[in-house]
């Protein structure tokens, strides 16, 4: 007979915790080597996609978003091996983490839509920082592109913020992506005036101003007879930053410099004729 009761079952409780720690005790260093190695690991591929996309001249608003998305994305793979390694079911978890993610992704979808839209705009770049630009309604000056809002500053100073969502899914008008721009202006002179004259006149203003380029070389041509006036265009190329300056000084130019050539510029009239017609009784 057993005169040492609790003696046993102290044997018996070392060795269930024997048994416990020969189980889990590889398990819990296993797990414990994975989430050590996979930390550093997704540590290292953030900073490689960061190092890898700064060579490549992306975007910098760009890096920070790829950089935490490929460090948290292999983090939450570590965090599942880890549970896997416990013994924990993560099929559910899975499942249970996809349906929540698609049902704030359905309370969310018009930002997530101006986000997704955001990152296409900074891949594609279709403008940068400083182009003239019109897009969904808007002309103005990019000022900043984030992943969710691209901002404009019209030119009489006026901030207009624009989701990307609206930017990405309009027509986009960029004033500013070629070097050179044309200026399209319409001269109307009178039907009195020698034509020839005037289309010389026009040359030598736009020879005066060294901002119009001479390659292409400028247009200047007749281009319709109207009620009151014979309509010359006046095309010169210019580089797309002195566009709206030259334009203005060419407009005011091209009415000194005609009207001291002696060329005017007619209003429009109507010439009324009068017939009388004989009194009959």
């Amino acid at each position: 007979m057993d005169s040492n009761p609790m003696g046993a079952t102290g044997q018996q409780i070392v060795a269930s915790a024997v048994d416990l720690l020969s189980n889990w005790g590889i398990q819990v260093v296993g797990a414990l080597a994975v989430l050590v190695v996979g930390r550093w690991i997704a540590a290292r591929s953030g900073r490689v996609t960061r190092d890898a996309l700064t060579r490549a001249n992306v975007d910098p608003q760009l890096i920070p978003f790829f950089q935490q998305a490929t460090h948290y994305s292999l983090l939450a793979i570590v965090v599942v091996a880890v549970l896997q390694l416990f013994g924990v079911e993560t099929t559910s978890l899975v499942a249970v983490i996809g349906a929540a993610g698609l049902a704030v992704g359905l309370a969310l979808q018009g930002t997530l839509s101006s986000f997704a839209a955001g990152v296409m705009l900074l891949v594609m770049r279709p403008f940068k920082i400083g182009d003239s630009i019109s897009v969904s309604g808007s002309t103005g000056t990019v000022v900043e592109v984030t992943l969710f809002v691209t901002t404009l500053n019209t030119s009489n100073n006026v901030q207009i913020m624009l989701p990307n969502s609206a930017v990405y899914g309009s027509t986009i008008t960029n004033f500013s992506a070629n070097e050179k721009r044309r200026i399209d202006l319409v001269v109307g002179i009178s039907y009195g005036d020698d034509i020839g004259q005037a289309i010389e006149s026009i040359h030598s203003i736009l020879g005066a101003d060294d901002r119009v380029l001479q390659e292409p070389a400028p247009a200047v041509a007749v281009t319709e007879l109207a009620d009151s006036s014979v309509n010359i265009m006046v095309r010169p190329w210019v580089a797309s930053s002195n566009y709206s300056a030259v334009r203005g000084d060419l407009t005011r130019a091209l009415k000194e410099g005609l009207e001291a050539a002696g060329i005017s510029f007619p209003f429009p009239q109507q010439d009324l004729h009068l017939v009388s017609t004989p009194n009959t009784p």
